[in-house]
């Protein structure tokens, strides 16, 4: 039987469509190598959104072609399909595949005619992604992108809902949709709602919702203009099963910059957005991205996002220094910034996201969270770790059949990244070990 290994890197599509690799090539009569063994196949699923990316990328083939000798190796993902030619010359590469959509045409040349639809599990994960759309034409000026996933599309809502039951069936314990453009789910899609309107994601959050289980959903990264009123209220309805926790990129402060991103709605429409999702939602987590350093990006400009981050209050900041990245408008403005001070930038921004994280947390105690226990701590204290509905990593006491399980606690000490929990105040709710 042939060994197989596989490799991750980048976002939750690139896990999901890795997982869709993994699962097909498992039922095309692979084995998955088991700690050091050497492989037959090794598949790589690269990312391209920085040069940090790339250089990763690079790295892990040219050691898995060492350590595995006698192996194949399949370069798939965003790097692959913008620089093809570059990632053949590599040690041990067969084959690089340029579109994600010829997935199932991979899977047939390693002996798997019939291609799956989609998954029934996500390896050891309590957690599944959901890929529910692909593409982005956004074009903004900094990513690459929109140059190697150009083509939007949406899965028919009746696949999602057949994954989606398959995982849940599975024990996974939360579901997370995921895409390229999240927000733009549906726009191709030919199916409408009843009534003739077209489909969008609020729809679709409702009718994933309608699946029976002792489950949570969450929802990946959306844009502003696409936290509508419709969503809020479907969140709102179902309370009890999504999760309270939008991330919504931010990536400056500064109108100025803002323009030269090309990034659509300016600061005004997303704080007003993060405000109807306060109001809507009971205590929701609110988590961006920041990209500094940007070309032009003057000192005014960065405390312009410093005010900007704090005014909002973000529960947490995902932070980046500026990458440039050859083909993209941005790459070629004036004013690139120094390195060193895109890196007291993003120090001084990652101190203030610490803070509001703190604060986030400390604004917990007392509330009854509900968490997904994903694995005992190794320290000796008799703790568990896992995560709660609001994206905060949560410590909880060890209790009988907790591990595996979503957990009602109370929030009662903050510290800095985490809360701890105890008074757990309810029985175990559903789902199996995976």
């Amino acid at each position: 039987m042939p060994v197989l290994k596989t490799v991750t890197l980048g976002c939750k599509v690139n896990q999901y469509e890795s997982e869709y690799v993994r699962q097909g090539l498992l039922r095309a009569g692979f084995r998955e190598s088991e700690g050091d063994e050497p492989a037959d196949l090794c598949v790589v699923n690269t990312c391209t959104v920085t040069l940090e990316s790339d250089y990763k990328s690079r790295k892990i083939i040219r050691a898995l072609a060492r350590e595995n000798p006698r192996a194949e190796i399949v370069v798939m993902g965003c790097y692959a399909t913008r620089a093809a030619a570059e990632l053949s010359c590599l040690p041990g590469v067969v084959e690089v595949l340029t579109d994600k959509r010829e997935l199932p045409q991979l899977l047939a040349r390693f002996g798997l005619a019939d291609a799956p639809s989609g998954i029934s599990s996500f390896g050891r994960l309590h957690r599944a992604y959901v890929k529910v759309q692909d593409g982005c034409r956004m074009r903004c000026s900094y990513c690459v992108i929109p140059r190697v996933r150009p083509v939007p599309w949406s899965r028919p809502v009746a696949e999602v809902l057949e994954e989606v039951r398959r995982l849940a069936d599975h024990g996974h314990l939360e579901i997370v949709l995921t895409g390229i453009h999240l927000g733009h789910y549906g726009l191709d899609l030919p199916e409408r709602q009843p009534g003739g309107r077209r489909i969008d994601l609020a729809w679709l959050v409702r009718q994933v919702l309608s699946l029976e289980g002792r489950w949570r959903l969450r929802l990946s990264s959306l844009e502003a203009a696409e936290v509508t009123p419709e969503l809020i209220g479907v969140m709102a309805d179902h309370r009890e099963r999504v999760c309270p926790h939008l991330h919504i990129p931010l990536q400056s402060g500064s109108e100025g910059v803002l323009a030269r991103m090309c990034r659509r709605g300016g600061i005004g429409r997303l704080v007003e957005r993060c405000e109807q999702a306060r109001r809507g939602l009971d205590h929701p987590a609110l988590t961006t991205d920041v990209i500094v350093g940007f070309p032009g990006e003057t000192e005014a400009d960065f405390q312009s996002t410093c005010r900007a981050v704090g005014g909002i209050g973000f529960s947490k900041l995902h932070v980046f220094k500026f990458s440039a990245r050859e083909g993209t408008p941005a790459a070629a403005m004036p004013g690139q910034v120094p390195f060193p001070v895109k890196r007291r930038r993003a120090e001084e921004l990652a101190k203030i996201g610490r803070h509001l994280r703190a604060q986030y947390c400390r604004s917990l105690l007392g509330r009854r969270l509900q968490v997904l226990v994903e694995y005992p701590l190794n320290d000796g204290s008799g703790m568990l770790l896992g995560t709660c509905e609001r994206y905060v990593p949560v410590e909880l006491p060890e209790g009988e059949d907790r591990l595996h399980r979503l957990v009602e606690v109370v929030a009662t000490e903050a510290l800095e990244e985490l809360v701890r929990a105890g008074d757990v105040s309810g029985p175990h709710c559903g789902g199996n070990p995976d």
